[in-house]
């Protein structure tokens, strides 16, 4: 079986300290990503919101936090309904460098679904591009 993972490295102009509070901080997240119904920590569930809270369901991405290592590591399980439950895995890394962070994002667990594995590959690609060039503007 052919690995479908997604790996993505980005330098933002920040301590790791500062980047980890736009991962798990609500209001933080939503300036980047989304919204979140409370801070990410370990062994909690946790709901990304859509922007319209007038839909029937606000949840737009869920999952459990698996692990929290404040300000290194964040690992936890992401589903949507494009990915009808299927439940992938989102692993964050930030190492300091030269008076900064390197940001590895790590999404894996896609060789399982259903689906057009391309497709969804494809289009989180997309996704998370999108979101990093907003995430290096506001925690810089």
């Amino acid at each position: 079986m052919i690995d479908a993972t997604l790996t993505k490295t980005i330098f933002i102009n920040a301590a790791p300290e500062r980047v980890w509070t736009y991962l798990v901080e609500p209001d933080k997240l939503a300036r980047w990503f989304h919204e979140a119904d409370q801070p990410l920590s370990a062994d909690t569930e946790y709901a990304l919101l859509r922007e319209n809270p007038d839909k029937p369901d606000p949840k737009l991405i869920w999952g459990r936090v698996l692990l929290s290592e404040p300000p290194h590591r964040l690992r936890y399980t992401f589903t949507h309904a494009f990915l009808d439950g299927h439940e992938t895995i989102v692993d964050w890394t930030l190492e300091p460098v030269f008076g900064g962070t390197r940001l590895t994002l790590v999404h894996s667990g896609f060789e399982d679904f259903t689906g057009d594995v391309l497709d969804m590959l494809t289009s989180h690609d997309k996704g998370w591009d999108q979101h990093f060039s907003r995430l290096r503007v506001v925690a810089s």
